[in-house]
Order: C-alpha cells, then structure tokens, then sequence
C-alpha cells in the first residue's frame, strides 16, 4: 500500500507519531503487518525446541500456544510499560532464538523442566540487570555486542541444518524427500524476496512456509492427527511442565540472558535512531531490558521460551516509519487472541521440520551477517581485529571440539562446552578488559 492511500484511511503525521491519536481499528493493518513479520519467527525457536525435547503433539502445541499469548503480552509491556519496566517505545517481543542452542543441549541432558527453571530464574536476572542498567553498560562497548551477535549466528547454523534434514532423531533423516523440501522452501523464500517490492519483503519467510507446507501436503509429509478433536477455543496452560532447578542449566542460560541485555542495548539504539531520529534515553534503555526480564520470567511459567524485541520489526519502523504506540498495540492485541486458538499453534506444530529448516537457514545467515555489520560499524582498529578474532576463534573452536574442556570441573563443562556464544561473550569481555588502548597497538607497529 503506498503512503497516499495510507493517508486516505489515517494520516502519516499520526502514523509516526508515538502518541498521536487515531483510531485503534484504522490501525489495525500496521498491526497485522507487525505480526505478519514476527509470526514465523516467534513460532520457530519453540519448535525447534520441542522437537530435541521430543514432546509430544500436545505439549508442543501448548507451548507455541504459550508463545503467541507472551509474545503479546511483551509487546503490550514494552508499549506501556509499568514503573520502570518497559521501554515505552514501539517494540515488538517475541521468542529469542539465541537460547535455542543453549536450550536444545539442556532439554536433551536435563529434560524440558530444567529448561522451564533456567527460563524463569534467568529472566528475574535480566529484569535486575535492566533496573541496573546504568551502572554496567560501559563495560559493554559495541565490539562486545557484534561478538555476541555473531557467534549467535553460527550456533544456529548446524540447528538450521539439522531441521533441512528432516529435524534430530527423524528416521529419514537426509532423505531425498526431506531435502527436496528444504530445498523448494528455500527457492520459494528467495524468490519472495527478490520479486516483492516494500514491506511484502517482509513475509518471504511466511510464503516459503506456506509453499513447503502445501508440497509437503502432496509428497504426504504432514501428520494431521493433530487437528482430531480440537476445540476452537482453549486457554494458554499455566505451569505445563514442572520447572527443575539446576544450577548447570541456570547459569548456561544465566549467560545468555546477559547477552541478551547486550542485544537489546543496540535493538534500543536502532529503533529509536530509525524511527525517532534520536538517542535513547537512559530510561528507555533500562525499561526494555527489564521489560524482556520480566516477560521471560513469565514465559516460563506458561512452560515457554525467553523473549527479545525483534530486529524484524525494527526494519518494517525503518521501512515504514511506523511508530504510533497504539497501531502496534493493535498487533499486540492480534498476537494474544492469537493464543486461544489452538488451530493456528497445531498448524506450526504439524509443519515437517525440513520445511522450517529451508526457511530459517536463510535468517540464521542473516544473524551473522547482522554481527559481521555491527564489527564494521565499531570500526576495524588492531584492538578491535584482535578482539573479535581471538573471541571467536576461541568461541567457535573450542566447543567444537568439546574434549578440550574435559580437565574441568562438570559445571564448567555443562555451561560452556556445547556453547560458543557464552565462551565468546566471556572471551570478549576479558580481553576489553585487558587489552591495551588502540595507542598502544599502534606504538608497537610503528617501532617494527
């Protein structure tokens, strides 16, 4: 739609305008485009988990139900918040992918309980770290976040691999079917977005889904037992699976939730630069850290994953400029009626993994290319060279090859062992911490 007829139903004036007033139902599409953009993204790291978990139909479908009711409910938090929690700015929440690695390991050693228990008491360490803000994000310069943003990346690349194969444990795992699924879901996101102009773009992933899900229906790969007996409205289940606490999997997933403050220092800084034209606040900053802590606590409760806000929605603000609070309230609002529906979660849950895996393998490249940008924007001097390159190699290195952590204690091994994203974060943190200054770096080249 261009921004002519957009002004027709509503003014572009109100549209940019965080608190404009407009009509909640003339909003209602930018809304709908919200969601469409996240839908798919929110809904794949549940799945992925569930399936290395090896639920069954049922708790599957539970806890992507789960999923769509904290997704809205995180987007109404950051919109408005509550006391210091919340941006207050036109954020979007959804399932983070970076604990899916982290939260496979663990389901698959300690069972989804753990998962649940890490879930919820992490989430309360966010929401401090949030509150806290101001008092350790100097410690935390840009180079830190484009580590951390990139080794994301690569621990999702062999998760996104073992999808395309037909998903972990799958009989016919790497058969020709499963490939030829993978393969057409892929092509037909390409072609999405190379063909579609303007926000469309912003659904190639969706139509790649709904193109792998319909040949899968004719190669016979869907499973609709699923659908039997289902009701047309259902409650989100609350404490679906019982939380384990175990200090192992705490601490893993405790990592990543720093990480995740990380990340949300820049997702802050990017809304606001592209849809506001300004800095964050600091209170902006602090709101929306804690606003993912708190909503992750209550993720796990409903026996579901933590949530970030979304660089997704971040580039349709960017696109579209659209930052009216109460227009993406509207998708919040989607979002949670979303959850009452249990067909909408049965029909993810009876996509074949070879189908999600064509179509998320494209985003998880998109993950490290996002981290190899924000490396460029903190500038290649010989420290930053330095850092990046040892965290890393170190990062990505090490875990592969897991046997070298074998002389540490059991602890050690279960938090960074499987997970590069901890040790590169860590790794990065203590080499800022230690380097010298770029003046030294350059001092000693001009002596040789």
């Amino acid at each position: 739609m261009s921004q002519k007829k957009q002004s027709e139903a509503v003014s572009f004036e109100a549209l940019s305008s965080l608190d404009a007033p407009i009509s909640f139902w003339k909003g209602i599409p930018f809304g709908l485009q919200h969601v469409m953009a996240m839908f798919v993204a929110n809904l794949a790291p549940i799945f992925i988990v569930a399936s290395a978990a090896k639920m069954n139909a049922a708790q599957s479908a539970a806890i992507i139900q789960a999923g769509l009711l904290v997704a809205g409910l995180g987007t109404c938090l950051q919109l408005y918040g509550a006391w210091l929690i919340g941006s207050r700015l036109p954020m979007v929440t959804g399932i983070s992918f970076t604990y899916v690695a982290a939260a496979c390991a663990i389901a698959a050693d300690k069972g989804y309980g753990a998962v649940v228990g890490a879930v919820i008491v992490g989430g309360l360490l966010e929401l401090v770290l949030g509150l806290t803000a101001k008092y350790w994000r100097r410690f935390v310069p840009p180079i830190v976040s484009a580590i951390v943003v990139t080794s994301i990346g690569f621990s999702l690349l062999n998760v996104g691999a073992t999808s395309f194969g037909g998903g972990s444990g799958a009989k016919d795992f790497g058969s020709w079917q499963n490939l030829t699924l993978g393969l057409i879901s892929l092509v037909a996101c390409l072609a999405f977005q190379l063909l579609m102009k303007g926000t469309a773009k912003q659904l190639s992933v969706l139509f790649g889904l709904v193109v792998g899900y319909v040949v899968a229906i004719i190669m016979g790969k869907v499973d609709f037992s699923g659908f039997q007996n289902l009701s047309i409205v259902s409650l989100p289940q609350f404490m679906p699976f019982k939380p384990t606490f175990d200090w192992g999997s705490i601490i893993s997933l405790g990592l990543l939730y720093v990480v995740s403050s990380v990340e949300v220092l820049g997702d802050t800084a990017a809304l606001t630069k592209v849809g506001l034209n300004r800095q964050p606040t600091e209170r902006e900053t602090a709101g929306a850290i804690a606003g993912d802590g708190l909503i992750s606590s209550v993720s796990g409760l409903f026996g579901c994953l933590p949530l970030t806000s979304f660089a997704q929605n971040i580039g349709l603000v960017a696109m579209t400029k659209v930052v009216n609070r109460k227009v993406i309230l509207s998708g919040g609002l989607i979002l949670v009626v979303a959850s009452f529906v249990p067909a909408i979660a049965e029909v993810f849950n009876s996509l074949p993994q070879a189908v999600l895996g064509g179509c998320t393998i494209m985003m998880f490249g998109n993950i490290i290319l996002s981290g190899f940008q924000m490396i460029a924007e903190a500038g290649f001097s010989q420290r930053n060279i330095t850092i990046a390159a040892l965290s890393l190699t170190i990062g990505i290195g090490f875990t592969q090859v897991s046997d070298i952590f074998s002389q540490f204690p059991a602890l050690f091994q279960q938090i960074f062992a499987s997970n590069c994203i901890a040790v590169a974060f860590v790794v990065a943190v203590i080499l800022n911490a230690v380097l010298p200054s770029e003046e030294h770096f350059l001092a000693v080249r001009s002596e040789q």
